[in-house]
């Protein structure tokens, strides 16, 4: 049986106090919608519809960027759960698969149990994703006879004996296409809000003889973000995750609760990460590597036994190699280090591709940007790069070359040659201490004007 997805990503999120809608606050360095939107593509749905509202032209723009084939609807006015989706109707027009309803602002549920959800529509018509509460609250209540879901009763208008209840409704949904849409044109809007509610449908579907089941799952899964406070708590609950997951296949955290992963981050086993370390997106780390203490890295590879570090910063587009060092205050960019290459202190490599063995020395700038173009510096095998040359990019240094220390390199080098590009020294005897006393006197005549 064939499933589509159907992702509500239409509020505003008026308690996070924002203009940017609500489904596009980041966890973990990605909107919560791209949280959503992966999870649900673990079951290879054969279509994804987004239901949009508040700020549309941005949640269309992230949903196409986590899925080019997601399909979008406009709910324009909110008006409840079964309104929302009652949007992808017409797009879903003839489909007769399963639908699985999920939310923007619920991102941490498992491939898993949606797998479960799918499967249970073995046994019932509809399932509802259900979870054991250790606060129960204001949660509508899951009132179960046998394994068959009888109702779903909101707070409000439960008994004491249904407020004792610690099943809650998650207000994830899966039914037949077919059979869910009919089911939404009898929903009705008489409560207190006006508004047409999604798990109406199971009192509807129950109505008709047809079956209502649960699939569980951790409460954590289920958290739902409509405050900053909720967005970071939700941000801790999934460092905790990640950072468990990372020490379970084999890397070591010196420091966990200090070190800071992406949605996309891999770490190989036999890594070391040390403490106060940030991962953005795009960051693949292999085996054995060892990242040092107050590094960031983002949109870059690290090979085996790579060093990165301390106070290191390596950007998008960062290719290291096997066993490359790149050591405290270096940031590289745009750049491709082959096997065994160093860059130790204080340099900045961008737009560039460095050679085997190569060593960078301290303070070395590859001066890539002209103001309009950036331009490449390579340089080959086994180069020796001194301590505070400027490469004027576009330019090459050939294999086991050297350039002298404090070198303004503008032209190619070639192999084995050195380059020494600096104005040469002069010294005038006695003119330090001729300028500091010309400078002093300026200071003193200053200061007896100002009084």
């Amino acid at each position: 049986m064939s499933t589509a997805l159907v992702i509500l990503a239409a509020g505003k999120g008026t308690r996070m106090n924002s203009d940017l809608p609500k489904v596009l606050h980041e966890i973990a360095g990605a909107p919560m919608l791209a949280h959503a939107i992966t999870s649900g593509l673990t079951l290879d749905p054969s279509r994804l519809v987004v239901v949009a509202g508040h700020g549309a032209e941005a949640v269309t723009k992230a949903a196409e960027e986590t899925c080019p084939l997601a399909q979008i609807v406009l709910q324009e006015e909110q008006k409840g759960t079964a309104h929302a989706v009652e949007q992808a109707r017409s797009v879903l027009e003839g489909f007769d698969g399963d639908v699985i309803v999920l939310y923007g602002d619920t991102p941490f549920i498992r491939p898993e149990t949606l797998e479960a959800m799918r499967e249970a529509r073995a046994r019932h018509d509809v399932v509802v994703l259900g979870f054991e509460a250790a606060d129960p609250a204001r949660y509508g209540r899951l009132v179960m006879d046998g394994d068959r879901l009888d109702r779903i009763v909101e707070f409000k208008d439960a008994s004491d004996e249904e407020r004792s209840i610690t099943l809650c409704n998650s207000g994830l949904l899966c039914a037949p296409g077919p059979m869910l849409f009919e089911l939404l044109s009898a929903v009705g809007n008489d409560n207190a809000a006006g508004e047409y509610y999604l798990p109406d449908v199971v009192a509807l579907a129950n109505a008709r003889g047809l079956s209502s089941g649960v699939v569980t799952c951790d409460e954590a899964e289920t958290l739902g973000v409509n405050s900053r406070a909720e967005l970071a708590r939700a941000e801790a609950l999934f460092q905790a995750r990640a950072r468990a997951d990372a020490m379970e296949n084999g890397v070591t955290l010196l420091a966990p609760e200090t070190v800071y992963f992406a949605f996309d981050t891999f770490i190989g086993g036999d890594t070391v990460i040390e403490p106060n370390v940030v991962f953005g997106p795009g960051v693949t780390v292999e085996n054995g590597a060892r990242i040092r203490a107050f590094s960031h890295l983002e949109g870059c590879h690290v090979s085996r036994g790579g060093v990165i570090g301390p106070y290191a910063r390596l950007r998008p587009g960062a290719e290291l190699a096997e066993d490359v060092k790149i050591g405290n205050f270096v940031e590289v960019k745009e750049a491709r280090l082959d096997r065994g290459a160093k860059v130790n202190h204080l340099s900045y490599i961008g737009d560039a591709v460095i050679g085997e063995a190569t060593n960078i020395g301290a303070g070395t700038i590859t001066c890539n940007y002209d103001g309009v173009f950036k331009h490449q510096t390579r340089i080959g095998a086994r180069a020796f790069i001194g301590s505070n040359t400027m490469l004027v990019a576009p330019v090459s240094v050939g294999d086991d070359a050297m350039t002298g220390s404090g070198s303004v390199i503008t032209s190619d080098v070639e192999p084995g040659a050195l380059a020494i590009g600096r104005a040469k020294q002069v010294n005038k005897p006695g003119f330090a201490r001729k300028l500091f006393e010309m400078l002093k006197s300026k200071k003193a005549r200053q200061a007896k004007e100002a009084e």
